[in-house]
């Protein structure tokens, strides 16, 4: 199934686009989305072309920082409820990497802590191609106004890095983000110093913590069950040692603190295999990785944990039935077929 997102997350959009000169109605017609009913799915890929589409036409190349809005607490309903009485940064989020798929099925987070810094990585998994940009930029700007919205209105990142190209002016990213803002790289990221993940959250009352935890559990979406967990602690072991060059079923079965034998006995108990878990969580990550054209095709088989690019390309062609160049050719001739509709339905030459 096609990953989703609320509609809720597009609440402010007719109104921006109607302030930039757009009709809302023409453009979400050209993707094929409507948004009469609020709080809904809708599938992912066509918002963001939405967004693309909406910057190219509107020749406001920051539109997705614009449509953030900071702070946005309230697009996240519930969950807005619990982060605000999260006890500190750290635990907000974990809450916030955990039930975040329940508004957009899309997004993914992780927090990375290396020394003296915090790095929260953002991406997006669409499983189709599908332009980022500017729904990067939106992403990026609500969790950078989330988290000002928890510790403080003075609150800026270290630094902010994004895969997307140089703009011809930063200035919008920099009064979002702060001085220290970086193009060009292979990851979305927020960098913080590492000791603010114990700063306590403003708004934080402790007396109604529980409350807050049951409602969420009760209204958002149940924790998953210990076995989904048990596979998602499977893939994260894989997926740590897949660009190492070093996976094995020994290896990951001493991550994880099991012996060989007992980790084939538990996925076998789940109806998989460590073959299962390992394609799976390649085809996961081949997504993230083939749409960052600054990855060679060799390197994306590096990462990827092949011996070499030619057995990439074999497992990738079983996979998904095309080559991972015919992909990212695809992916790109998606953008910018995107951006031209978009100069054509202007009447621009």
């Amino acid at each position: 199934m096609r990953p989703r997102i609320r509609t809720n997350v597009l609440t402010e959009y007719a109104g921006l686009a109607r302030s930039s000169g757009l009709d809302p109605a023409v453009v979400l017609g050209r993707v094929g989305l409507d948004l009469a009913v609020p709080d809904r799915w809708i599938p992912a890929a066509p918002v963001a072309r939405l967004l693309e589409v909406s910057a190219q036409q509107s020749g406001c190349p920051d539109f997705g920082l614009r449509l953030a809005q900071l702070p946005r607490l309230g697009t996240l309903g519930p969950l807005s409820v619990a982060l605000r009485d999260e006890p500190d940064l750290r635990s907000a989020v974990a809450l916030l990497t955990e039930y975040a798929p329940a508004y957009n099925e899309a997004l993914r987070l992780r927090l990375r802590e290396d020394g003296d810094r915090a790095v929260i990585e953002v991406w997006l998994e669409f499983g189709e191609p599908a332009p980022r940009d500017q729904v990067l930029d939106l992403v990026m700007a609500e969790l950078s106004g989330i988290i000002r919205a928890l510790l403080g209105s003075g609150w800026r990142p270290r630094s902010a890095g994004f895969v997307r190209s140089p703009p011809a002016d930063a200035e919008p990213w920099r009064r979002l983000f702060g001085p220290r803002v970086v193009f060009a790289r292979r990851s979305n990221s927020l960098v913080l110093q590492a000791q603010e993940l114990g700063a306590r959250v403003i708004t934080s009352d402790p007396s109604l913590r529980p409350y807050t935890r049951r409602f969420l559990d009760t209204v958002v979406a149940p924790r998953p069950p210990a076995a989904t967990a048990g596979l998602a602690d499977v893939a994260e072991a894989v997926e740590l040692l897949l660009p190492l060059g070093r996976l094995s079923l020994t290896r990951a079965s001493r991550r994880l603190g099991l012996r060989p034998r007992e980790l084939q006995r538990y996925l076998a108990q789940q109806d998989q295999t460590f073959s299962s878990v390992l394609d799976t969580t390649r085809a996961r990550l081949v997504e993230r990785f083939l749409t960052n054209g600054r990855y060679s095709l060799t390197e994306v088989s590096q990462l990827l944990g092949f011996s070499a690019p030619s057995a990439f390309s074999r497992w990738f062609r079983r996979q998904f039935g095309t080559s991972p160049t015919e992909w990212r050719r695809a992916a790109r001739a998606r953008s910018e077929s995107d951006a031209t509709s978009a100069w054509e339905s202007r009447g621009w030459p």
